[in-house]
């Protein structure tokens, strides 16, 4: 008799490193019978817990609340956010984004699209984004105005946490108003971005951002150009240059349409978001 001998198992290969997370978060307002904006649609995902936040008049509230590290290398999140037709809805977050680095080495990728329908008014007002050392991130902020839509819209930079290098991080942000794209433009920091610590770039800031305000009000006449932090901040005078402290500037400056940006950079996120709230102090944001 012969004995068969068992089949040959072959040893389990190791699971590959973890591909990153998946996620997409969703925000709906709409107007009821009464005008009052109602949020059917609040469905939090992965990193992304929407908390409702109580309002007394106004528009609709809604808090992103951050439920784990992300984004981390190779993950892929994203929030939708829709205001439909006479809804109003101001949308902040809980503390500062920070991106990180991942076990794979992949870049991240967060995607922000956001949709204005007619007559209604959308704040993406969150805190800022960080770039931790060693991160590499890839970011979209995709907007679509009907034409009688507003919005303000704030983004906030930070290119390293305290005594650290920036990771890498690629902002694109494109706007479009009835169909015709109103701005579209890309940055890119850290490495692998030639040029982005120079003198024609960010001169040794580490903290950028800018206010964007979209209303049919601009149809009137265009913003004029202001200079933001004119007047604080400045260098102390009789200091060699090389040794001067780094000063936050800004400027605020009409669209191509119905609408105005201001651009600012400063040593820090304090002194980059005093800028940029004078600047929506300026446009009645």
């Amino acid at each position: 008799m012969t004995l068969a001998l068992p089949p040959q198992t072959t040893p389990a290969t190791a699971a590959p490193p973890s591909a990153g997370l998946r996620a997409t978060a969703r925000v709906v307002a709409r107007t009821d019978a009464d005008g009052t904006t109602r949020l059917p649609v609040l469905d939090g995902d992965g990193p992304f817990a929407l908390r409702r936040v109580r309002a007394h008049g106004g528009p609709a509230r809604v808090c992103v609340v951050g439920a784990m590290s992300a984004p981390l290398g190779g993950d892929r999140l994203a929030i939708e956010v829709t205001a439909e037709a006479g809804s109003a809805l101001h949308v902040t977050a809980a503390a500062a984004t920070v991106a990180l680095p991942g076990r794979t080495g992949a870049p991240a990728h967060y995607d922000v699209r956001l949709t204005v329908g007619e007559g209604a008014r959308l704040d993406w007002l969150p805190e800022p984004l960080i770039s931790a050392a060693g991160s590499d991130l890839r970011m979209t902020t995709t907007v679509e105005l009907a034409a009688t839509a507003r919005l303000v819209l704030r983004e906030e930079q930070v290119l390293g946490r305290s005594g650290e290098p920036t990771g890498a991080l690629r902002s694109r942000l494109t706007v479009r108003r009835a169909g015709r794209t109103l701005l579209d433009q890309e940055t890119a920091y850290g490495p692998g971005a030639p040029g982005w610590d120079t003198s024609a770039v960010l001169g040794g800031h580490r903290a950028i951002g800018q206010l964007l305000v979209v209303g049919p009000e601009f149809a009137d006449g265009p913003a004029p150009v202001r200079l933001l932090g004119a007047t604080g901040d400045q260098p102390h005078r009789g200091r060699p240059s090389g040794d001067r402290p780094l000063d936050a500037r800004g400027v605020l400056a009409p669209l191509a349409g119905p609408g105005a940006l201001a651009t600012a950079v400063a040593p820090d996120a304090l002194r980059l978001r005093r800028l940029l709230d004078e600047a929506a102090r300026g446009l009645g944001g």
